[in-house]
Protein backbone atom coordinates (compact mmCIF):
# COMPACT_ATOMS: atom_id res chain seq x y z
CA UNK A 1 0.00 0.00 0.00
CA UNK A 2 1.47 3.21 -1.11
CA UNK A 3 -0.89 5.35 0.61
CA UNK A 4 1.16 7.80 3.39
CA UNK A 5 0.53 6.86 6.81
CA UNK A 6 0.26 10.49 7.56
CA UNK A 7 -2.79 11.18 5.17
CA UNK A 8 -4.57 8.43 6.84
CA UNK A 9 -4.30 9.43 9.99
CA UNK A 10 -5.82 13.14 8.41
CA UNK A 11 -8.57 11.29 7.03
CA UNK A 12 -9.34 9.61 9.87
CA UNK A 13 -9.42 12.37 11.94
CA UNK A 14 -11.28 14.61 9.63
CA UNK A 15 -13.92 11.71 9.46
CA UNK A 16 -14.65 11.32 13.16
CA UNK A 17 -14.35 15.38 13.48
CA UNK A 18 -17.35 15.77 11.17
CA UNK A 19 -19.34 13.53 12.29
CA UNK A 20 -18.77 14.77 15.97
CA UNK A 21 -19.89 18.05 14.16
CA UNK A 22 -22.50 16.65 13.00
CA UNK A 23 -24.09 15.30 16.46
CA UNK A 24 -23.00 19.02 17.71
CA UNK A 25 -25.75 19.94 15.62
CA UNK A 26 -27.85 17.77 16.43
CA UNK A 27 -28.44 18.95 19.90
CA UNK A 28 -29.82 21.89 19.01
CA UNK A 29 -32.78 20.19 17.34
CA UNK A 30 -33.45 18.50 20.41
CA UNK A 31 -36.86 20.31 20.88
CA UNK A 32 -40.64 19.86 21.42
CA UNK A 33 -41.09 17.37 18.43
CA UNK A 34 -38.60 15.27 20.86
CA UNK A 35 -40.85 15.14 23.73
CA UNK A 36 -43.82 14.64 21.63
CA UNK A 37 -42.23 11.45 19.99
CA UNK A 38 -41.11 10.17 23.51
CA UNK A 39 -44.64 10.64 24.79
CA UNK A 40 -46.16 8.74 21.99
CA UNK A 41 -43.45 6.00 22.39
CA UNK A 42 -43.88 5.77 25.82
CA UNK A 43 -47.87 5.89 25.60
CA UNK A 44 -47.73 2.86 22.88
CA UNK A 45 -49.36 -0.12 24.02
CA UNK A 46 -48.30 -2.55 21.76
CA UNK A 47 -44.69 -2.34 20.07
CA UNK A 48 -42.10 0.12 18.09
CA UNK A 49 -42.38 -0.60 14.71
CA UNK A 50 -38.93 0.30 13.51
CA UNK A 51 -38.53 0.48 9.45
CA UNK A 52 -35.83 1.67 7.01
CA UNK A 53 -33.73 0.62 3.69
CA UNK A 54 -30.40 0.29 3.16
CA UNK A 55 -28.14 2.07 5.79
CA UNK A 56 -31.26 3.28 7.61
CA UNK A 57 -32.28 -0.26 8.02
CA UNK A 58 -29.29 -1.74 9.13
CA UNK A 59 -29.29 1.85 11.54
CA UNK A 60 -33.17 0.74 12.55
CA UNK A 61 -32.04 -2.81 13.49
CA UNK A 62 -29.43 -1.58 16.52
CA UNK A 63 -32.26 1.07 17.27
CA UNK A 64 -35.40 -1.47 17.31
CA UNK A 65 -32.62 -3.77 19.50
CA UNK A 66 -31.57 -0.76 21.66
CA UNK A 67 -35.25 -0.48 22.61
CA UNK A 68 -36.17 -3.65 22.86
CA UNK A 69 -33.09 -4.22 25.60
CA UNK A 70 -34.22 -1.24 27.54
CA UNK A 71 -37.71 -1.87 28.46
CA UNK A 72 -39.85 -0.57 25.26
CA UNK A 73 -40.79 -3.24 23.04
CA UNK A 74 -39.94 -3.07 19.30
CA UNK A 75 -38.73 -4.67 16.39
CA UNK A 76 -37.83 -4.22 13.10
CA UNK A 77 -39.58 -4.75 10.24
CA UNK A 78 -38.31 -3.99 6.43
CA UNK A 79 -40.56 -2.20 4.23
CA UNK A 80 -39.70 -4.13 1.23
CA UNK A 81 -41.03 -7.50 3.08
CA UNK A 82 -44.08 -5.52 4.17
CA UNK A 83 -45.53 -4.97 1.20
CA UNK A 84 -45.37 -8.63 0.76
CA UNK A 85 -47.12 -9.48 3.91
CA UNK A 86 -44.74 -8.39 7.42
CA UNK A 87 -47.25 -5.41 7.37
CA UNK A 88 -49.67 -7.89 8.99
CA UNK A 89 -47.15 -7.85 11.83
CA UNK A 90 -48.79 -4.01 13.02
CA UNK A 91 -51.35 -3.94 14.83
CA UNK A 92 -53.37 -0.59 15.69
CA UNK A 93 -51.69 -0.28 19.08
CA UNK A 94 -48.02 -0.01 18.13
CA UNK A 95 -46.11 3.17 16.86
CA UNK A 96 -44.13 3.11 13.36
CA UNK A 97 -40.77 4.51 13.50
CA UNK A 98 -39.78 4.99 10.09
CA UNK A 99 -36.31 6.08 8.84
CA UNK A 100 -35.38 8.01 5.74
CA UNK A 101 -32.24 10.06 5.26
CA UNK A 102 -33.97 11.28 1.84
CA UNK A 103 -37.22 11.42 2.72
CA UNK A 104 -38.63 9.93 -0.50
CA UNK A 105 -37.68 6.32 0.03
CA UNK A 106 -39.97 4.77 -2.04
CA UNK A 107 -40.55 1.08 -0.20
CA UNK A 108 -41.28 3.17 2.67
CA UNK A 109 -43.68 5.89 1.21
CA UNK A 110 -45.58 2.80 -0.61
CA UNK A 111 -46.63 1.39 3.46
CA UNK A 112 -47.43 4.68 4.41
CA UNK A 113 -51.12 4.60 3.08
CA UNK A 114 -51.83 1.26 5.10
CA UNK A 115 -50.47 2.85 8.41
CA UNK A 116 -52.33 5.72 8.16
CA UNK A 117 -55.39 3.19 7.41
CA UNK A 118 -54.52 1.44 10.54
CA UNK A 119 -54.31 4.72 12.33
CA UNK A 120 -50.84 4.13 13.91
CA UNK A 121 -49.04 6.53 14.74
CA UNK A 122 -46.30 7.46 12.34
CA UNK A 123 -43.05 8.77 13.94
CA UNK A 124 -40.72 10.12 10.70
CA UNK A 125 -36.56 10.61 11.47
CA UNK A 126 -35.55 12.00 7.89
CA UNK A 127 -33.02 14.75 6.77
CA UNK A 128 -35.64 16.57 4.78
CA UNK A 129 -38.83 18.97 6.23
CA UNK A 130 -39.99 19.33 3.57
CA UNK A 131 -40.18 15.38 2.16
CA UNK A 132 -43.05 13.24 1.65
CA UNK A 133 -42.45 10.66 4.20
CA UNK A 134 -41.76 13.91 6.88
CA UNK A 135 -45.23 15.36 5.58
CA UNK A 136 -47.08 12.31 6.03
CA UNK A 137 -45.81 12.03 9.60
CA UNK A 138 -47.65 12.72 12.81
CA UNK A 139 -43.78 13.63 14.14
CA UNK A 140 -40.74 14.22 12.47
CA UNK A 141 -37.74 14.37 14.02
CA UNK A 142 -34.55 16.19 11.74
CA UNK A 143 -31.88 14.19 10.99
CA UNK A 144 -29.74 16.11 8.83
CA UNK A 145 -26.12 16.71 8.21
CA UNK A 146 -24.35 19.39 6.89
CA UNK A 147 -22.01 17.01 4.76
CA UNK A 148 -21.29 13.61 5.17
CA UNK A 149 -17.50 12.40 6.32
CA UNK A 150 -17.19 10.27 2.94
CA UNK A 151 -14.84 12.63 0.99
CA UNK A 152 -17.16 12.36 -1.54
CA UNK A 153 -19.95 13.68 0.07
CA UNK A 154 -22.11 10.05 -0.97
CA UNK A 155 -21.96 7.49 1.44
CA UNK A 156 -23.78 7.59 3.83
CA UNK A 157 -21.71 8.47 7.20
CA UNK A 158 -22.50 11.05 9.26
CA UNK A 159 -26.69 10.87 8.37
CA UNK A 160 -26.04 7.17 10.01
CA UNK A 161 -23.74 8.62 12.92
CA UNK A 162 -26.70 11.01 13.98
CA UNK A 163 -29.34 8.76 13.17
CA UNK A 164 -28.00 6.18 15.89
CA UNK A 165 -27.44 8.88 18.21
CA UNK A 166 -30.69 10.46 18.26
CA UNK A 167 -31.82 6.83 18.12
CA UNK A 168 -30.01 6.46 21.32
CA UNK A 169 -31.01 9.53 22.91
CA UNK A 170 -34.91 8.07 22.52
CA UNK A 171 -34.24 4.65 24.04
CA UNK A 172 -32.06 6.12 27.17
CA UNK A 173 -34.56 8.79 27.15
CA UNK A 174 -37.61 6.17 27.58
CA UNK A 175 -35.56 3.91 29.85
CA UNK A 176 -35.39 6.43 32.37
CA UNK A 177 -39.20 7.45 32.23
CA UNK A 178 -39.76 4.20 32.36
CA UNK A 179 -37.60 3.61 35.70
CA UNK A 180 -36.28 0.84 33.92
CA UNK A 181 -32.89 -0.31 36.01
CA UNK A 182 -29.72 -2.34 35.94
CA UNK A 183 -31.63 -5.73 37.29
CA UNK A 184 -34.49 -4.55 34.35
CA UNK A 185 -31.71 -4.57 31.89
CA UNK A 186 -30.15 -7.64 33.34
CA UNK A 187 -33.13 -10.14 32.62
CA UNK A 188 -32.83 -8.81 29.31
CA UNK A 189 -29.72 -10.12 29.04
CA UNK A 190 -29.24 -13.86 31.20
CA UNK A 191 -26.69 -15.10 28.93
CA UNK A 192 -24.25 -12.07 29.14
CA UNK A 193 -21.98 -11.46 31.38
CA UNK A 194 -23.44 -8.32 32.70
CA UNK A 195 -27.01 -10.43 33.56
CA UNK A 196 -24.29 -13.33 35.23
CA UNK A 197 -23.09 -9.99 37.82
CA UNK A 198 -26.81 -8.35 38.31
CA UNK A 199 -28.95 -11.76 38.69
CA UNK A 200 -26.40 -14.16 40.04
CA UNK A 201 -27.01 -14.81 43.99
CA UNK A 202 -23.78 -16.20 46.20
CA UNK A 203 -26.83 -19.42 47.02
CA UNK A 204 -26.95 -20.07 42.91
CA UNK A 205 -23.04 -20.94 42.57
CA UNK A 206 -21.99 -21.91 46.56
CA UNK A 207 -21.26 -25.71 47.80
CA UNK A 208 -23.85 -26.86 49.98
CA UNK A 209 -24.28 -29.94 52.41
CA UNK A 210 -21.69 -32.50 52.79
CA UNK A 211 -19.61 -30.57 50.12
CA UNK A 212 -18.89 -27.21 52.50
CA UNK A 213 -15.66 -27.96 54.79
CA UNK A 214 -16.36 -28.31 58.21
CA UNK A 215 -14.79 -29.07 61.40
CA UNK A 216 -15.44 -28.58 65.38
CA UNK A 217 -13.26 -26.57 67.86
CA UNK A 218 -10.27 -29.10 69.11
CA UNK A 219 -9.73 -30.71 65.91
CA UNK A 220 -6.29 -31.81 65.22
CA UNK A 221 -4.91 -29.34 62.51
CA UNK A 222 -4.39 -32.82 60.37
CA UNK A 223 -7.85 -33.72 60.42
CA UNK A 224 -8.69 -30.08 59.21
CA UNK A 225 -6.29 -30.19 56.56
CA UNK A 226 -7.79 -33.61 55.87
CA UNK A 227 -11.27 -32.48 55.50
CA UNK A 228 -10.02 -29.22 53.41
CA UNK A 229 -8.62 -31.97 51.01
CA UNK A 230 -11.51 -33.93 50.68
CA UNK A 231 -13.78 -30.97 50.05
CA UNK A 232 -11.29 -29.40 47.46
CA UNK A 233 -11.98 -25.55 48.79
CA UNK A 234 -9.24 -24.30 49.89
CA UNK A 235 -10.38 -23.61 53.34
CA UNK A 236 -11.94 -25.48 55.85
CA UNK A 237 -15.12 -23.85 58.17
CA UNK A 238 -14.94 -24.06 62.21
CA UNK A 239 -18.43 -24.44 63.59
CA UNK A 240 -19.89 -25.18 66.74
CA UNK A 241 -22.44 -28.02 67.88
CA UNK A 242 -25.60 -26.03 66.16
CA UNK A 243 -22.75 -25.49 62.64
CA UNK A 244 -22.83 -21.73 63.68
CA UNK A 245 -19.59 -20.27 62.75
CA UNK A 246 -16.70 -19.55 64.31
CA UNK A 247 -13.78 -18.88 61.96
CA UNK A 248 -11.81 -20.22 59.10
CA UNK A 249 -8.87 -21.95 57.78
CA UNK A 250 -7.59 -21.21 54.22
CA UNK A 251 -4.73 -22.51 52.42
CA UNK A 252 -3.16 -19.42 52.91
CA UNK A 253 -3.41 -19.68 56.52
CA UNK A 254 -1.28 -23.43 56.07
CA UNK A 255 1.43 -21.50 54.27
CA UNK A 256 1.91 -19.09 57.44
CA UNK A 257 1.34 -22.50 59.84
CA UNK A 258 4.18 -23.99 57.74
CA UNK A 259 6.44 -20.77 57.79
CA UNK A 260 6.66 -21.14 61.56
CA UNK A 261 7.96 -24.12 61.27
CA UNK A 262 5.79 -25.48 64.00
CA UNK A 263 4.82 -29.56 64.26
CA UNK A 264 1.69 -29.51 62.21
CA UNK A 265 0.78 -33.25 64.90
CA UNK A 266 0.98 -30.73 67.90
CA UNK A 267 -1.65 -28.09 66.66
CA UNK A 268 -5.49 -28.00 67.11
CA UNK A 269 -7.21 -25.82 64.48
CA UNK A 270 -8.30 -23.27 67.37
CA UNK A 271 -4.69 -21.98 67.49
CA UNK A 272 -4.60 -21.50 64.16
CA UNK A 273 -7.79 -20.27 62.64
CA UNK A 274 -8.76 -17.02 61.80
CA UNK A 275 -11.53 -16.00 63.92
CA UNK A 276 -13.87 -13.63 63.60
CA UNK A 277 -14.00 -14.32 59.74
CA UNK A 278 -15.45 -12.80 56.92
CA UNK A 279 -18.97 -14.61 55.35
CA UNK A 280 -22.03 -13.60 52.80
CA UNK A 281 -25.62 -14.84 53.02
CA UNK A 282 -27.05 -16.70 50.37
CA UNK A 283 -29.71 -14.12 48.76
CA UNK A 284 -25.95 -11.72 48.21
CA UNK A 285 -25.68 -11.03 44.25
CA UNK A 286 -22.53 -12.90 43.40
CA UNK A 287 -20.65 -9.98 42.30
CA UNK A 288 -20.82 -8.82 45.94
CA UNK A 289 -18.96 -12.08 47.17
CA UNK A 290 -16.72 -11.26 44.78
CA UNK A 291 -16.13 -7.74 45.68
CA UNK A 292 -15.84 -8.42 49.61
CA UNK A 293 -12.99 -11.27 48.49
CA UNK A 294 -10.77 -8.86 46.07
CA UNK A 295 -11.64 -6.11 48.97
CA UNK A 296 -9.75 -8.53 51.86
CA UNK A 297 -7.85 -9.87 49.36
CA UNK A 298 -9.13 -13.82 50.40
CA UNK A 299 -9.73 -16.58 48.40
CA UNK A 300 -12.68 -18.31 49.83
CA UNK A 301 -15.91 -17.61 52.09
CA UNK A 302 -18.41 -19.14 54.51
CA UNK A 303 -21.85 -18.82 53.39
CA UNK A 304 -24.11 -17.92 56.74
CA UNK A 305 -28.31 -17.60 57.38
CA UNK A 306 -29.72 -15.12 60.07
CA UNK A 307 -28.94 -17.40 62.59
CA UNK A 308 -25.23 -17.32 61.90
CA UNK A 309 -24.90 -21.03 60.67
CA UNK A 310 -23.17 -22.48 57.90
CA UNK A 311 -25.10 -23.26 54.86
CA UNK A 312 -22.45 -23.10 52.29
CA UNK A 313 -18.83 -22.03 50.94
CA UNK A 314 -17.19 -20.50 47.62
CA UNK A 315 -14.07 -19.56 46.59
CA UNK A 316 -13.10 -17.68 43.41
CA UNK A 317 -12.72 -20.45 41.47
CA UNK A 318 -16.71 -20.86 41.85
CA UNK A 319 -16.85 -17.35 40.87
CA UNK A 320 -15.07 -17.78 37.92
CA UNK A 321 -16.71 -21.08 36.44
CA UNK A 322 -19.92 -18.91 37.16
CA UNK A 323 -18.82 -16.18 34.73
CA UNK A 324 -18.92 -13.61 37.67
CA UNK A 325 -15.17 -12.46 37.31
Amino acid sequence: MTFPNDQMLTLAREVLETEAQAIQALKARIDGAFIEACERLYDCRGRIVVTGMGKSGHIGGKIAATLASTGSPAFFVHPGEASHGDLGMITADDVVLAISNSGSTEEILNIVPIIRRLEVPLIAMTGDAGSPLAGAADIHLDISVEREACPLNLAPTSSTTVTLALGDALAVTLLKIRGFTAEDFARSHPGGKLGRRLLLTVGDVMHRGDDVPRVRPGTPLTEALMEMTAKSLGCTTITDADHRLIGIYTDGDLRRTLDRQIDLHRLTIDSEMTSPCRSIGADALAVDALNLMERHKISALPVIDDDHRVVGALNMLDLLRAGVV
